[in-house]
């Protein structure tokens, strides 16, 4: 089967060359494509050290950019994944061999023994991530879920294409409301422990607490609308 790599780029220009090459070095990976979203100075030169194809999306939006990502390639499989040095690219060997029998594999960052010391996840980011996930598994009826904020991610293009079809946000809460389309439309759906490492440089949003608190809030009303749209969106 064919795979690609879509990273999308706003504030990562010091890790996003060494996360190609590791992307690369796997062996597995037929095409990195890189969505500059507005990025940093200089995050174009670094692409161009590597083998990745950039894209330039001007809509702002880690959201906007996936989809854009998404658009972009046609490979039996699509993996996302953040290019800030927080993910080990060598953890695709873990979620691959789940699609054999599932369409959307999604890493999760919330496990204690896979958290590196200086990561940034601390008890409030951890628990609010499980608790929202929680909530998803219950009000779902999902299998066990234990982040929903984790954008590592594995998909198959079927479900590329129906997640393309129904999606509506441009925003940081794009990759919930992927999992949240995934989960009403009934795909087979499994989550994987990854490694999560300190990032290189300051996040957008996770490093400021009250955009945390704010993207917190979105994703769960985010949830409780979606179980109340569930049966228009599976139609």
């Amino acid at each position: 089967m064919t795979l690609s790599v879509v990273l999308p780029t706003y504030n990562e220009k010091d890790s996003i060359a060494e996360v190609i090459r590791r992307f690369e070095a796997t062996g597995i990976v037929d095409e990195v494509v890189v969505i500059n979203n507005n990025a940093a100075p200089g995050t174009t030169e670094e692409v161009a050290t590597t083998g990745a194809r950039e894209v330039v999306e001007t809509r702002q939006g880690y959201g906007a950019a996936i989809q854009r990502g998404l658009k972009e390639v046609d490979t039996d499989l699509v993996c996302v994944c953040e290019p800030d040095g927080t993910f080990q690219p060598e953890d695709l060997f873990k979620l691959l061999p789940f699609t054999a029998e599932c369409d959307f594999v999604i890493g999760s960052r919330t496990v204690s023994n896979f958290i590196w010391d200086g990561a940034n996840m601390g008890w409030f980011l951890q628990w609010g991530n499980w608790a929202v996930a929680k909530l998803v598994e219950v009000l779902f009826n999902t299998s066990s879920l234990s982040d929903v904020g984790c954008t590592f991610r594995v998909l198959s293009r079927e479900r590329k294409h129906d997640i393309l079809s129904k999606s509506r946000l441009d925003g940081s809460a794009y990759g919930l409301e992927m999992l949240l389309l995934a989960v009403v439309r009934r795909a087979k759906v499994v989550q994987v422990p990854v490694n999560y490492r300190p990032r290189v440089g300051v996040s957008s949003v996770t490093g400021d607490f009250g955009k945390t608190v704010s993207l917190g809030i979105e994703m769960i009303g985010l949830v409780l609308r979606t179980r109340l749209r569930a049966r228009w969106l599976r139609r």
